[in-house]
């Protein structure tokens, strides 16, 4: 069976501005990496839209709303998900997102708030 692709528009969120229109066989979710044109970008929003036919509704397009990023070199598995840094620490963040309050951009093995 052949993976179906939708159009989907990727948006810069700061300054707010569209990269262009790509057809993706996988659907990002806020968190996920996109490599787009050469420069990687972190995933923040994910917008669906719909267009009624034959009087039902049908994902039509999707638009992803975006931020530059470098991809995470430090990563944990935690709860059925993979989250940036070392979950262990006291100020992870748990989040794919984001590492943590104290030291944001890591890496957490240097951190000299790092707390167990």
């Amino acid at each position: 069976m052949e993976q179906e692709t939708l159009p989907t528009e990727v948006i810069l969120t700061h300054p707010r501005q569209s990269l262009g229109s790509v057809q993706l066989d996988w659907t990002p979710q806020p968190g996920n990496y996109l490599d787009l044109k050469g420069q990687t970008y972190a995933v923040l929003e994910r917008h669906h839209r719909y267009q009624l036919r034959s009087g039902r509704y049908r994902l039509q397009k999707i638009d992803l709303y975006v931020q530059s990023a470098q991809r995470p070199t430090e990563k944990s598995f935690v709860e059925g998900h993979w989250v940036i840094g070392d979950a262990s620490c006291r100020y992870s963040a748990r989040s794919e997102i984001i590492r943590c309050a104290v030291n944001p951009e890591g890496p957490c093995d240097r951190c000299p708030f790092y707390e167990k």
